[in-house]
């Protein structure tokens, strides 16, 4: 019990110590030991290493689980040192939704068919999701964090007990230099009367404090070197980072890969199976699987005959079937196919075989384009 008091009493009197060393030297009051410029070099590289580190940890797992709740929970699985279930993903989801709603239509229509086939790929696209989010963690995430969580807390450690082994040092050397002035103004004002027991205090205490002053600079000189090489380790670090980010480049390389292939199939899947079901669309024209806008297509006479495109300058109007027509609002043309019209002015409007029952072909003066049904008044 004794022993512990008396441990815990010189700990409180280090303590103050330091927190007085360290409020004079904020305050100017008293010299500080400067580090040497390749040790101030280290800690900076290492702070910026540490910093830069632990935001593109932090990105990265946005990244990889924009959930901002999956990834609480994912922390407290690991901070409770379980296992963390496999969480299927969003586009495994989804596939599974296009089933189920396939089942429902039925499976053997158009819609279901291909509710089927899209849902097939987004299984597939989110089992790709699963692995790469895997892989990232295991060869990116999961380096930075051992860094940040094993190696820069060591370092911590050590830079913390440096900067007390300093504080020690310099309030070592406050002492010193504090009866070292004392002793000469003694010598310099000698009281006859107690002149030998007063200098032998001095002289003992001056003693004491130059063997402590040693003491303090070994352990400061030997604390310096361990926290050197420690930051030294830092470009082992970089090189480690490194060849993890070149694997993490690598699994998205793959994964983003396999995406495309999937895409491409079924692109390639349903461009097959839409021409039969929309063949007067997809006719020669295979660009419209791809998402393509497509002018309305003009039909020929001949039953056979494939559809082509329908250009303005081709038409041309039949010698019977002309209306005149009243344009009852302003109307802007889409692009080039398309007739601008204004209110309350008359143009001739005709029909064409194989356009969209809710447009007609506009005449006004040299100009020609579709016009919609819905912004007209035909006159007989």
């Amino acid at each position: 019990m004794d022993f512990n008091v008396k441990k815990l009493a010189s700990g409180a009197g280090v303590f103050f110590t330091r927190a007085v060393q360290f409020t004079e030297e904020k305050l100017g009051q008293a010299e500080k030991t400067e580090l040497d410029s390749q040790l101030e070099n280290l800690l900076a590289r290492g702070d910026t290493t540490k910093n830069w580190t632990e935001r593109i940890f932090r990105q990265t797992e946005i990244l990889l689980q924009p959930n901002p709740s999956a990834r609480i929970e994912e922390f407290l699985y690991e901070k409770l040192d379980k296992k963390v279930p496999s969480r299927i993903t969003n586009g495994e989801i989804l596939g599974h939704y296009m089933h189920e709603a396939a089942r429902d239509f039925g499976a053997g229509g158009p819609y279901g068919s291909t509710l089927i086939k899209v849902g097939e790929c987004q299984k597939r696209l989110g089992g790709a999701e699963r692995e790469f989010l895997q892989t990232a963690t295991l060869t990116f995430l999961t380096p930075l964090r051992n860094f940040l969580e094993g190696d820069w807390r060591t370092i911590s450690r050590e830079r913390r007990l440096l900067e007390n082994r300093r504080l020690d040092l310099d309030a070592c050397k406050a002492r010193l230099k504090k009866a070292k002035t004392a002793e000469a103004k003694a010598a310099a004002t000698p009281d006859f009367q107690e002149t030998r027991p007063r200098n032998y205090v001095l002289s003992a205490s001056a003693a004491a404090a130059e063997h402590e002053l040693r003491v303090a600079q070994v352990e400061f000189d030997r604390q310096k070197e361990v926290t050197r090489l420690l930051l030294e380790g830092i470009s082992s670090t970089h090189v480690n980072h490194l060849r993890c980010l070149h694997e993490f480049v690598e699994a998205q390389t793959i994964y983003y890969a396999q995406c495309h292939r999937y895409m491409q199939d079924l692109q390639k899947e349903l461009g097959s199976s839409d021409g039969d079901v929309f063949p007067n669309m997809f006719a020669g024209n295979p660009s419209v699987s791809m998402g393509a806008s497509v002018t309305p297509p003009s039909v020929e006479d001949s039953p056979g005959a494939t559809v082509d495109m329908l250009k303005l300058e081709d038409v041309r109007a039949p010698a019977a079937g002309t209306r005149k027509a009243k344009v009852l609002y302003d109307y802007d043309a889409a692009d080039t196919s398309e007739l601008s019209l204004l209110a309350d002015e008359l143009i001739t409007v005709y029909t064409v075989p194989g356009m969209d029952p809710d447009w007609l072909m506009g005449e006004k003066g040299n100009q020609k384009g579709k016009v919609p049904v819905t912004y007209l008044e035909l006159l007989s």
